[in-house]
């Protein structure tokens, strides 16, 4: 037998995908092939379009629900300055109209001229009961500590005495003080005991 000898040809294998792709190219075109594309793509486009419109609305919506946002915090914030601003000013309103009756006796002491000492001081009296009351209305709180240990935060020494009492009490108060809701308005001016 003869054995014979292929000659290996120049061209290189294809797979059968290549082979299809290959004959799918050489067939004629279609007129329904290349128009469903086209119509895809329309359909697309229209998609995106919508898409787009929709997302613009809502970007619009959520602007204007930003600048009405804006809006409200400016009003709310003059309004609270606005509010600070009439509680600065008419904050004593309140206490001034306690004070009113206090100035009404002091007025008609005054004008007083029966001369008669005792109704005087029965008039002082009746004021200084006024006045407390106010104060009491007003949160105020008279400090009067004889006795009591001193407090720098509240008492001011003025000296310090020998006395009986133990050292560091406060023996006299020469000037009264006065809290306001708690907090020091003026301290009492006072003397304390010395150490023994």
């Amino acid at each position: 037998m003869e054995d014979q000898k292929q000659t290996p040809s120049n061209t290189p294998p294809t797979s059968p995908a290549d082979q299809a792709a290959e004959a799918q190219a050489a067939q004629p075109a279609t007129p329904n092939q290349t128009t469903e594309p086209a119509a895809a793509a329309d359909d697309v486009a229209t998609q995106l379009a919508a898409q787009l419109a929709e997302q613009e609305a809502k970007a619009r919506e959520n602007y204007d629900l930003y600048l009405r946002a804006v809006a409200e915090a400016e009003n709310i914030r003059r309004r609270a300055q606005e509010d600070v601003a009439k509680a600065h000013k008419f904050a004593i309103e309140s206490f001034a109209e306690h004070l009113l009756p206090v100035m009404d006796s002091l007025q008609a002491a005054l004008a007083d001229g029966s001369g008669d000492i005792a109704k005087l001081r029965e008039g002082v009296e009746l004021t200084a009961k006024q006045l407390a009351s106010a104060f009491e209305k007003g949160r105020m709180v008279e400090l009067n500590p004889v006795g009591e240990k001193f407090d720098p935060h509240r008492h001011q020494a003025i000296s310090m005495v020998p006395s009986e009492q133990e050292p560091n009490t406060v023996v006299a108060v020469l000037q009264r003080g006065y809290l306001i809701a708690d907090r020091v308005l003026r301290p009492a001016l006072v003397t304390v005991a010395a150490p023994k």
